[in-house]
């Protein structure tokens, strides 16, 4: 209580003090204060307390003085930063957004955009080797081999290459094969209306027999065993599973024969392969006209053009189970397709892309390209279905790239009409523009990519660009966070060992249909030719790097069914029936060849 008193004595004392001089409070005045309080305390000894408490007026009184004079509180100034952190934030990102600015011109990088370095040096070579046994010798009598390919035209294209090996190491007589015309393509073509099948014939005489219809058993049809052989089955696999029905009932169909074949297998099996795609497989002459007109047409516009097989269908992003940002209504579609597939796992879009098995988008492909150097002023012939998203989502590339064409923009309804009813004929015209292009481009490492770059590296190393998907994934969601020179400096080194030269993947890794490697002769000379130059040496490590990761990629994509949706895609009804021989397959067996059923 005492105390309570003593403040507000001194309290009142203060306000005096105040009052006289006025123009003297500040830390000085209030020190002088404290002095002169203290003096009447000390004539007052007697009450020790009181002296206790003055000292605590004294201090309370600084802490009113420095009250007075000091900054606005420290809650304030934290609001102010919180707030101009936030602006500054802001600005930021508007810099960058205002730095990363596409150019019209790709720049001058130094290089030649239309051609491969030190493609000169190598060719394709496909020529049997002496001991390579000819068809006279070793073709069987009453062995007949049937396929049914599987999948749309390069799908299909493939188990054709194949079936051709396959009958060799069967020592049999082979069948025109069968298209496929029931999966989810839905193309009614048979195999002479595509493709040239004299032509076919004659030029493999000396490898396989082969003939275009089975001949009838004692005067009737006959109806060969059908099977189906496990994928990349080796000539072992054949010779074991395949052989010992094929010399009981003397004819064997085997059914979706698509990546039926090993990858591996030995040179002269190899080069067989690429004497069948690269020079017996040819389309008709009415395909070859028309595919003819449209790459004169694209000539006309342009010197050089790129291609791009563009693969952004409903269907097939639902297959891969990949996520493009489009919110519950992407999702809402893409999940109703993905039911189609009942074998499917659940979807995890974020690790897909990780993996780098997503297509990239359309804009994507724009500006990876700009960034290789391609201007605005390139043209480019575009093959694709259906594109998920339509005119919006082609929006972004059409305005990188307006010189867009296609089959549709460069040749008529009358034209295109005997083609346009069937997948196959159609896909057959982008092909054949694709391969003609100067540079081929794909969003994918799907069938008719794979197919189009093996053929690319045979016929002299034009230059096939493939996304580094897993790399550049980062670096697009990221790119407003940079300027455009790092963005496009980083989409130059990751596409190293993306770009179809030579050597660019190691012997044996990918798919032999897009790494012909044992098709590819070297020229005498060419390591005393090919000096390093200093941005070699510069480069070097990213290029070991990259193409490590080239090697990496195709090793993962070795399996190609995450494009193949038409394989899986039974909603036509039509299942085949497991026509399988007892002999061939047995218990333990039948879980793996189940697996393959189901895909």
């Amino acid at each position: 209580m005492m105390l309570k008193n003593l403040k507000q004595l001194i309290f009142s004392l203060k306000m005096r003090r105040k009052k006289r001089e006025r123009n003297d409070i500040h830390l000085h005045g209030s020190n002088n204060f404290c002095i002169r309080l203290n003096l009447i305390l000390w004539r007052k000894r007697h009450r020790i307390f009181s002296f206790i408490s003055a000292v605590s007026g004294c201090l309370l009184l600084l802490l009113f003085a420095l009250s007075v004079f000091s900054p606005p509180p420290i809650a304030t100034n934290h609001f102010l930063s919180h707030h101009s952190s936030v602006v500054k934030r802001e600005a930021v990102e508007s810099n960058f957004n205002e730095v990363f600015e596409v150019p019209a011109s790709g720049g001058n990088l130094g290089r030649d955009l239309w051609s491969s370095s030190q493609s000169k040096f190598y060719y394709g070579c496909s020529n049997a080797s002496k001991n390579f046994q000819t068809a006279d010798v070793k073709t069987h009598p009453n062995r007949y081999l049937l396929i049914a390919t599987s999948g749309g035209l390069n799908q299909q294209r493939t188990g054709i290459t194949d079936a051709v090996v396959a009958a060799y190491v069967l020592n049999a007589t082979l069948i025109i094969p069968r298209l496929d015309q029931k999966s989810y393509w839905k193309d009614t073509s048979r195999f002479a209306e595509i493709f040239n099948v004299d032509r076919f014939i004659s030029s493999l005489t000396r490898d396989v027999e082969i003939i275009k219809e089975i001949p009838p058993k004692g005067g009737k049809a006959w109806v060969p065993r059908r099977m189906r052989v496990p994928r990349k089955c080796n000539p072992k696999c054949y010779q074991t599973r395949v052989l010992p029905v094929l010399n009981k009932k003397h004819a064997v169909e085997l059914t979706k024969f698509d990546y039926r074949l090993s990858n591996r297998l030995e040179s002269d099996l190899q080069k067989l392969r690429c004497r069948v795609n690269y020079h017996a497989l040819r389309f008709t002459d009415l395909i070859l006209e028309m595919g003819k007109i449209l790459v004169e047409r694209m000539r006309m516009k342009t010197k050089h053009f790129i291609a791009l097989h563009l693969r952004f269908e409903p269907d097939m992003l639902a297959f891969s189970g990949c996520y493009y940002g489009g919110g519950e209504k992407e999702r809402g579609e893409l999940g109703a397709i993905r039911k189609r597939w009942k074998t499917l796992p659940a979807s995890n879009p974020e690790k897909v892309r990780r993996h780098g098995r997503c297509p990239l988008t359309p804009e994507e492909i724009g500006l990876m390209l700009r960034a290789l150097g391609f201007g605005s002023d390139v043209h480019i012939y575009v093959a694709s279905g259906e594109v998920y998203g339509g005119e919006e989502t082609l929006a972004p590339l059409k305005a990188l790239f307006p010189n867009f064409l296609s089959k549709e923009t460069i040749a008529t309804k009358e034209e295109l009409a005997p083609f346009s009813s069937f997948s196959g004929r159609m896909a057959a015209l982008d092909f054949i523009v694709c391969d003609e292009s100067d540079v081929f481009v794909t969003n994918n490492n799907g069938n008719m990519a794979r197919m189009l770059a093996g053929r690319r590296r045979y016929f002299g190393h034009k230059p096939t660009i493939r996304p580094n998907s897993k790399k550049l994934y980062k670096l697009f969601l990221d790119r407003n966070n940079m300027t455009w020179e790092e963005f496009a400096s980083k989409v130059r080194t990751y596409q190293i060992g993306f770009m179809g030269e030579p050597k660019e993947m190691k012997p044996g890794r990918g798919e032999f249909h897009e790494n012909p490697d044992s098709c590819i002769c070297q020229a005498e000379g060419v390591e005393t030719i090919q000096n390093p130059t200093p941005e070699d040496h510069e480069n070097e490590n990213d290029r070991k790097d990259a193409i490590e990761e080239s090697d990496e990629q195709l090793s993962i994509d070795e399996d190609p069914d995450w494009t193949d949706i038409d394989y899986l895609d039974n909603s036509g009804g039509f299942k085949e029936p497991p026509n399988l021989d007892s002999n061939v397959l047995t218990k333990q067996e039948q879980p793996e060849v189940e697996e393959f059923f189901s895909d």
